[in-house]
């Protein structure tokens, strides 16, 4: 059973070994044929052109717009609601609330693209605010489920003890229970900005997709993942490359806020109090 056991813990680390291989065999020619900077800073994405044009800067911008958007949005949301569920939400209530919740988490994408189509492009266009409005609901189960485990796993003689030295409910919570539970918080809030950032089919259907710089949040926007998938099915040769490249980028984005948390936890511990 250690063996297997072993095995098991090993396959996922087998998985990123290979896609990271596949990326970078099948990314990094990119960047030597086109440039690095010239990729990466580039402000025109015209592959039809002669010569071709490969710059994905405004797919950066508007896969950051769109990320920190749904950040702003759905952090607060989620945190509270983990601090109404975990701390103050009635038994029976607390029954009929968190089903909901774990249902969000089993819509699929595109039902949440048809929802963002119907409901909210009406009211901003398709746009980068209508994206940021989506993606904040789409990550509120992760952050949610997440926060109240890390809320939970408090232990309970911070809570008393901070009513026993005179501080209120809200107060005990708020500036105890709270702080303590920070780093389960920030990895839901992690987990959340990966949901948001790796996004495709949702934000494909409410952002515009229109591949230029954003200037305004009610302007439309191509995020990463929205500009492979759109082009992904006919591009060829160098073409083909720069799409793989992007998802090289992607990949590295990810890969920095993991590495960012892990610095943070190392500094802070387990909590922020």
């Amino acid at each position: 059973m250690s063996a297997v056991f072993l095995i098991s813990a090993l396959s996922s680390i087998l998985a990123v070994a290979l896609i990271c291989v596949f990326l970078f065999v099948n990314g990094l020619p990119a960047f030597g044929k086109i440039g690095v900077f010239k990729f990466l800073l580039g402000t025109e994405w015209s592959p039809n052109d002669i010569p071709p044009q490969f710059g994905i800067f405004p797919m950066i911008v508007g896969s950051l717009y769109v990320t920190v958007g749904a950040i702003i949005i759905g952090v607060p949301i989620g945190v509270l609601t983990a601090v109404f569920l975990a701390r103050a939400c009635p038994a029976k209530l607390y029954k009929a609330i968190k089903p909901g919740v774990e249902l969000l988490a089993g819509i699929p994408s595109v039902v949440y693209g048809f929802f963002g189509m119907a409901a909210i492009v009406p009211l901003t266009d398709s746009s980068i605010l209508s994206a940021c409005i989506l993606l904040g609901i789409m990550i509120l189960p992760t952050i949610i489920g997440l926060s109240e485990s890390a809320l939970r796993a408090v232990p309970e003689q911070y809570y008393e003890g901070a009513l026993a030295l005179g501080a209120g409910h809200y107060r005990s919570v708020f500036f105890i229970v709270l702080p303590a539970a920070g780093s389960g918080i920030l990895s839901a809030v992690v987990l959340g900005i990966g949901r948001a950032i790796g996004e495709t089919m949702a934000v494909i259907m409410v952002a515009g997709n229109q591949a230029r710089m954003p200037k305004s949040l009610f302007e439309g926007v191509r995020t990463l993942t929205a500009n492979i998938v759109i082009e992904m099915g006919y591009a060829a040769d160098l073409h083909r490359e720069a799409l793989i490249a992007t998802g090289v980028v992607l990949f590295v984005f990810i890969l920095i806020i993991n590495l960012s948390l892990s610095a943070f936890n190392a500094k802070h511990g387990k909590g922020w109090g």
